[in-house]
């Protein structure tokens, strides 16, 4: 059953503030039970308690954290019914997408647990050389320390792998930092049932009260507050840009500039070099029809509603009939989708508009109320360049196909473009040879170079990288998937001549 409280210093609490209820995203009705808005007064204790949990959790083993990650997967996996049976309603995602959303979120946990185990507690040292002249060298050691408290924002399109228990808080609680986390409004059921699962993993793991907090609410002065409370340490965040653009301005007002990860959206060029339609990796036969299902395919996953959804589309003037034709027939048998929030939705239809008004609409997939229609549009590089409003993310399953004369032209464009998540090149090996200066242009405007693949679909493990230049997320050093994740929430501490009792 679900209470609608929010979770602060171990114990449920109903907000002072009012109250606000979940939408079903499938018929936009209200749903039970009304979820209480916490009140200020309410997020400076949480947030002070969160302070009071680092002062203890920031001593606990790298091997007990890692059994505390492992015991909140265990918990998750055994509340798999209850969540497929809210996470659709409250999001429009198929109970498959859950399924598997879920397998990725205790995949996460589970990488990061493993991560402590292997890794060691130096991550360098230098040993000390006293007959070193003209100076010794002291004993030196590297090893990291966590920030403090964290403040984690969850994502409108990811219920389970960006919020509660999602890669922020995951990376976050294994760096040993406490996790104070904003749900989101368009699925507090949701995160309620994540938060009791790392509910029963603290009490089961023994953690310090207050390692994780849930709090509700639909005031945007509590999200401020959180990112302006001085024990907060640092911020994870994914959305859109507005909103984290807002946020970033009053960590600005801090007296204490703390980091800001934020993802902030992106187009992910999808590059077909000239002769990639005509040709491609499929022979000389042409693979119009290939390639149009698949660009097609990927744009429809998930209702379009990815960070790293195929927004943009680089076709070779030569090409593009053949490859235009393909995609109309494609998107033309599209079926209707919900999206995740009826607010999203309305955004969506906004942005189709704009496109329509800018650029020339190629094809729509089939209609239908409170769904959204997949919709493809098409302009010139030329007019692409000279029009920003064409670079605007649409969030949702429309794609601007843009047209170039020449590799010279592509070069000018991609110059004009801002950072991205991902890009990916099309076309076969020697076509990509042929062109390595547009590989070298895509390197430096992106998070993941991808060859001869889709974007959609991000790979947990430590090789990964998700994140990438302005605006696509606020710090281009960062990954907010994969082992390296865990780094944004440490800082480097040298040792010099540490006392050997003090190191036992």
């Amino acid at each position: 059953m679900l209470s609608g409280l929010s979770f602060i210093n171990n114990q449920w609490v109903a907000g002072e503030q009012g109250s606000f209820t979940a939408i079903n995203a499938l018929d936009h009705s209200v749903m039970a039970p009304q979820f209480h808005n916490i009140s200020q007064a309410q997020l400076l204790q949480a947030c002070e308690q969160a302070w009071q949990a680092f002062l203890q959790y920031r001593q606990v083993s790298r091997a007990d954290r890692a059994a505390f990650l492992s015991g909140i997967a265990d918990e998750l996996q055994a509340r798999e019914a209850e969540l497929v049976a809210r996470t659709p309603l409250e999001t429009g995602l198929p109970e498959l997408r859950i399924k598997g959303e879920l397998g990725r979120t205790v995949g996460q946990l589970r990488l990061f647990a493993g991560n402590l185990r292997r890794d060691d507690d130096y991550i360098a040292q230098d040993q000390p050389l006293p007959e070193r002249t003209p100076l010794p060298r002291p004993d030196l050691k590297l090893k990291t320390i966590p920030l403090g408290p964290v403040a984690v924002f969850g994502a409108s399109n990811f219920p389970l792998a960006f919020s509660a228990a999602g890669g922020d808080t995951a990376s976050a609680l294994a760096a040993g930092c406490p996790v104070v986390y904003k749900a989101h409004t368009a699925h507090p059921g949701t995160s309620e049932i994540v938060a009791q699962a790392i509910e029963a993993a603290i009490a089961r793991c023994n953690m310090p009260a207050g390692v994780y907090q849930l709090l509700q609410s639909k005031d945007y002065d509590i999200s401020h507050g959180l990112v302006q409370h001085p024990r907060m340490q640092a911020v994870g965040f994914t959305g859109s840009y507005a909103v984290g653009m807002a946020l970033q301005e009053s960590i600005r007002q801090r007296q204490q500039p703390i980091p800001f990860y934020g993802e902030l959206g992106s187009i992910n060029p999808q590059l077909l070099l000239p002769g990639a339609v005509s040709s491609g990796k499929q022979g000389d036969n042409g693979n119009d029809a290939a390639l149009a299902a698949t660009f097609v395919g990927s744009l429809n996953l998930g209702a379009g509603q990815f960070c790293t959804n195929p927004g943009l589309w680089l076709v070779s003037e030569s090409e593009a009939d053949a490859f235009a034709q393909a995609v109309a027939r494609e998107v033309e048998h599209a079926a209707p989708q919900p999206m995740l929030t009826p607010a999203i939705l309305s955004a969506y239809q906004q942005g189709c508009a704009r496109l329509h008004r800018h650029a020339t609409l190629l094809a729509s997939g089939q209609g239908e109320d409170k769904r959204c229609s997949t919709q493809v549009f098409v302009t010139s590089a030329v007019e692409f360049m000279a029009n920003k409003a064409l670079h605007q993310e649409v969030f949702g399953p429309a794609a601007l196909m843009v047209t170039y004369k020449d590799t010279a032209e592509l070069e000018q464009l991609l110059a004009g473009l801002e950072g991205q998540l991902t890009a990916s090149i099309h076309g076969s090996d020697a076509l990509i040879a042929a062109n390595r200066n547009l590989v070298e242009s895509l390197s430096y405007l992106v998070g993941r170079l991808i060859f001869n693949q889709m974007p959609t679909g991000v790979e947990v493990c430590d090789a990964m990288m998700h994140g990438g230049p302005f605006p696509s997320s606020t710090d281009v050093r960062s990954t907010s998937v994969g082992s390296q994740a865990i780094a944004r929430f440490q800082r480097p501490l040298c040792l010099q001549n540490t006392p050997s009792t003090l190191a036992e």
